[in-house]
């Protein structure tokens, strides 16, 4: 029974820090409103939150894995989240010859797609650096 209380928990967690960190997210974007991109279907917007959200979540995989108790979990989760919101606003300022979020709210797919891959792949260094 005490496991199956854990995997509630820690679902509870994940759901919050995800909410938490996407919400971040959607008040750092400036010159768009994420949801209102995706519900007018905006493809390449979708696949950059989409990132951010499997990113997010790779990041607490990798914190429930390796930490010892809910706390640590929390910890580690939001060192990882404001690191990969740290990671994205790099990614941003270092592509000098386009705005990432410009690029994003006029639905170019190809800046998705690599907004969405710098998401997840720097997620994965991030997890793997929680011990």
């Amino acid at each position: 029974m005490e496991s199956f209380i854990s995997t509630v928990l820690y679902f509870i967690i994940a759901i919050v820090m995800v909410l938490i960190g996407i919400t971040i997210f959607e008040l750092m974007t400036k010159k768009y409103k994420d949801l209102h991109e995706v519900l007018n279907g905006n493809r390449a917007v979708s696949l950059s939150i989409g990132g951010k959200i499997i990113g997010i979540c790779i990041i607490l995989s990798f914190s429930v894995y390796h930490a010892s108790d809910i706390l640590d979990t929390v910890i580690w989760g939001a060192l990882g989240i404001l690191l990969q919101i740290i990671a994205y606003l790099l990614f941003e300022l270092f592509i000098r010859k386009f705005s990432v979020e410009e690029e994003l709210r006029n639905g170019n797919i190809s800046v998705g797609v690599i907004s969405f891959c710098v998401s997840v792949g720097i997620a994965f260094v991030i997890g793997a650096s929680i011990s």
